[in-house]
C-alpha cells in the first residue's frame, strides 16, 4: 500500500490544502500549514507567468515594440532563472492556458497542465519621471517597478515574493528615428535592471534553501 506524502515527510507540507475554486483555506488547515515546513523540489520545472500591469502598455507603443519588449523581458528571466543549478527547464504559460482574469487557481492548474513544479508570476511596470518632458533635449529618466512571486505548483504556496524598483537615464540615440523610441528603449532597459536584480535575490533564495 502506497505511504501517504504527509507520512513520508512528517512536518513538511506536500500537497495543497487550498481545496476549493476560490482558493480559500480552512481554519483546520490555517494551522496545519503555518505549523507545517517547506521544502523546495530538489530539481525544478519553472513557468513564468505575467500579469498586465495597468501603465505597462502606454498608448504610444505599437504592437511590434511591445512584443518585442516583451519578449526581451522573458529572454531575460530565462537567463536568470537558469543560471541556478536548480532550474532544469523554464517555459512560458501561453495566454491560451490561462483563464481571464488570471486567478491563482487558474494559474496553477495551468502550470499543472505543463507539468512545472514551481511558477514565477511577475508584473513590470515603467514610466518617464514627470520632470523629464516629451521633447526635452535633455537626457530621459525613466523607472521600473517589477513585482515577482513564486508559487510551489504542489502545495499552492508561495516561499518567494519580491518588488524591485529601478532607474535607467539616456540621452536620444543618433540611430533613433524620434523621442517616443527613445522612451521606449529607456523604459525597457528600465525594467531589465529590475529583472536582473530580481534574477540575483532569486538565485540566493534558491541557493540557501536545501
Amino acid at each position: 500500500m502506497e505511504v501517504p506524502d504527509e507520512v513520508q515527510e512528517p512536518g513538511y507540507l506536500t500537497q495543497s490544502l487550498f481545496t476549493d475554486k476560490t482558493a480559500t483555506v480552512s481554519e483546520e488547515n490555517i494551522q496545519r500549514i503555518l505549523s507545517s515546513q517547506y521544502k523546495l523540489p530538489a530539481t525544478a520545472r519553472v513557468a513564468l507567468v505575467k500579469l498586465e500591469a495597468p501603465s505597462s502598455r502606454s498608448y504610444y507603443w505599437n504592437d511590434e515594440d511591445y512584443q518585442k519588449t516583451q519578449q526581451a523581458y522573458v529572454d531575460q528571466l530565462n537567463e536568470e532563472l537558469r543560471k541556478n543549478s536548480r532550474v532544469q527547464q523554464v517555459a512560458t504559460i501561453p495566454d491560451l492556458l490561462l483563464p481571464q482574469p488570471a486567478t491563482f487557481t487558474g494559474i496553477r492548474e495551468a502550470a499543472v497542465r505543463m507539468q512545472a513544479d514551481l511558477v514565477l508570476v511577475y508584473s513590470i511596470s515603467n514610466d518617464i519621471y514627470s520632470k523629464y518632458k516629451l521633447f526635452s533635449k535633455t537626457d530621459i529618466k525613466a523607472f521600473a517597478t517589477t513585482q515577482v512571486l513564486l508559487m510551489d505548483v504542489r502545495t499552492g504556496l508561495v516561499p518567494f515574493t519580491t518588488v524591485v524598483t529601478r532607474e535607467f537615464q539616456s540621452k536620444k540615440a543618433e540611430n533613433e528615428l524620434d523621442i517616443l523610441e527613445t522612451r521606449r528603449r529607456i523604459q525597457r532597459e528600465a525594467g531589465l535592471l529590475t529583472i536582473r536584480e530580481i534574477g540575483q535575490r532569486l538565485s540566493t533564495f534558491l541557493a540557501s534553501k536545501p
